[in-house]
């Protein structure tokens, strides 16, 4: 075999198990066993993302720039963009299985959603995203 091409297979190898790792110690794997995305959002919908906003999943897993958040009546749509999407399929998880609640970090604000009654993995969005996703909104007082 050339090197080259033994160095390109083996990147390829490299980037497919890492983005795999990252979804399963982010949770997203997890998540996708009951919530993969069957359907379109219903109703009015409001999107964040990829570009220009972090978010936090469980065992430091972050995603930044790469997250596609919408928000619709019936439930939170997320997906990853396509280079990244590797054991990320997208998802599509209902309002009832979300818990949400305000936490802050030095001057920092976040909104914490905690994503599927049995599965309870941790989301931390920016509070920026959450009032453009209309999540602010749904919060508990």
């Amino acid at each position: 075999m050339n090197t080259p091409y033994a160095y390109a297979a083996f990147f390829v190898a490299m980037w497919c198990s890492v983005c795999f790792l990252i979804s399963l110690f982010s949770g997203w794997f997890t998540l996708s066993g009951r919530f993969k995305k069957q359907s379109e959002p219903y109703g009015e919908t409001r999107s964040a993302g990829p570009f220009f906003y972090t978010v936090y999943m469980r065992y430091w897993g972050h995603y930044s720039s790469i997250i596609r958040m919408t928000s619709a009546e019936d439930a939170l749509y997320l997906s990853i963009l396509f280079l990244f999407r590797i054991g990320h399929p997208p998802l599509c998880i209902p309002w009832k299985e979300i818990q949400m609640r305000r936490t802050k970090f030095l001057w920092f604000r976040f909104v914490i959603l905690t994503l599927g009654e049995q599965e309870r993995i941790p989301m931390r969005i920016s509070e920026r995203m959450a009032r453009k996703l209309g999540i602010l909104e749904r919060l508990p007082n």
